[in-house]
């Protein structure tokens, strides 16, 4: 009986062991799964801006002459780089993009429009602007606001967005997106003249559902 029992403790030991050891395993590859699915997650931030520059800036000129050419422009020697290069030329390289709006009295508009690359930040010098974007599929909620000057408001990449003026005077705006390339797709322009043209019948399915949209808007 002794020497069954000693067998039988030994046998559980080594099955003991020999769990723990699965044990051990099966929680080191979940802490490696765990790590890589991070690492995934993290990895299309990491890539969703813009390149590093490999020099300190890059002033765009047109004259190759004694120039190095990056990232589609010629760079001015940086030792000639002066404080007025850096209004706007000198953003080149630099991963953000600038730009001044003046939208016209009285109804002035900047239609809806996407930046596939970028998000958007507006500040608001003069004037009074009517703002918004559209969320994603399926809810397509619209959050938008009148702003005034001093005013900021920002726009999340890839939504479709617009800007209003609803005064009488200019509305003088600058806008910083969050590349170089922010890209832009005016979203009439890219349904109703695109090169070839979207098939008519597309279209015209697309307006009928639109209006039957709009009638059930109104008399709701």
């Amino acid at each position: 009986m002794a020497i069954h029992s000693c067998r039988d403790s030994e046998r559980n030991r080594i099955k003991n062991l020999s769990y723990n050891s699965t044990t051990y395993k099966k929680i080191e590859a979940f802490q490696i799964f765990v790590a890589i699915f991070i690492l995934a997650l993290a990895s299309p931030l990491t890539f969703a801006s813009d390149p590093s520059p490999l020099q300190d800036f890059c002033v765009a000129i047109n004259d190759p002459k004694g120039s190095v050419f990056v990232n589609g422009k010629f760079c001015k020697d940086a030792k000639l780089a002066k404080a007025d290069d850096f209004y706007f030329s000198g953003l080149h390289t630099l991963g953000i993009y600038m730009v001044r709006i003046d939208d016209a009295p009285n109804s002035g508009l900047n239609p809806p429009h996407t930046h596939p690359c970028a998000s958007e930040i507006l500040f608001v010098l003069e004037g009074t602007l009517h703002v918004g974007f559209v969320t994603s599929n399926p809810d397509n909620g619209l959050i938008s606001k009148v702003l005034y000057p001093g005013d900021v408001f920002v726009f999340p990449v890839g939504l479709i967005h617009f800007q209003y003026n609803i005064g009488n005077t200019y509305a003088v705006t600058f806008a910083g997106l969050s590349s170089e390339n922010p890209g832009v797709i005016t979203i009439a322009n890219a349904v109703f003249g695109s090169n070839p043209s979207i098939n008519a019948d597309i279209l015209a399915k697309l307006l009928v559902f639109k209006i039957l949209i709009l009638l059930y808007i109104f008399n709701s």
